[in-house]
């Protein structure tokens, strides 16, 4: 009997802990740490493409060459205090660089890679006809890297964080640096005191 009732005292307890999990818009704006987030790499990945995509390198680029640029992001640095995914924030600018329609994309050095072991496969075991020959692949005119840094200004329950995202499209070719964007977003946390 005593089993039962501590049994019976302690499913609330249980029935408490457990998570709730509701379903919302991936477009939604739900800021709840604080942090860095999926909707801050969208915007910065955005804002920065299209300022990227509007400067002067682009024109002068057309205007030389006669044919649209080819891209290829590189190594965006996380020098934040946070743990975050830059690959998410990587993915946001190859998404609108690509859907801008202003550029041509050749993949990252990773899936350069398994796209080359796949042509040796096919080198070995598809047929004369539909094997892929190597040495053929498209070369970045451009490269873009950049670096996420954060600043934090905290007292207690309230914070400032400063997030500042530098990008640099550099020519493959020459080294130059052909546009510097930089975006900023600022900030403010309050958390609330838990009592007990």
């Amino acid at each position: 009997m005593k089993k039962l009732l501590i049994a019976l005292l302690a499913l609330p307890l249980v029935f408490a802990c457990s998570p709730k999990v509701k379903r919302i818009e991936t477009n939604l704006v739900k800021d709840v740490s604080g942090g860095w987030n999926d909707t801050d790499a969208q915007m910065v990945a955005q804002e920065m493409i299209t300022d990227c995509l509007n400067s002067g390198w682009y024109t002068k680029f057309l205007t030389r060459k006669g044919k649209e640029p080819v891209v290829i992001v590189g190594t965006v640095t996380n020098k934040t205090m946070e743990h975050i995914n830059t690959q998410v924030f990587v993915e946001e600018m190859q998404r609108a660089l690509i859907n801008s329609g202003k550029v041509e994309f050749v993949a990252s050095k990773e899936e350069r890679g398994e796209v080359r072991n796949e042509r040796l496969e096919q080198d070995e075991f598809a047929s004369e006809a539909t094997r892929k020959a190597f040495g053929q692949e498209v070369g970045a005119d451009f490269m873009l890297s950049g670096v996420l840094q954060s600043v934090a200004d905290q007292a207690g329950s309230k914070a400032v964080v400063f997030y500042q995202a530098n990008l640099k499209l550099i020519n493959i070719e020459t080294n130059q640096i052909v546009w510097n964007g930089q975006k900023q977003i600022k900030k403010y946390v309050k958390r609330s005191k838990v009592s007990f």
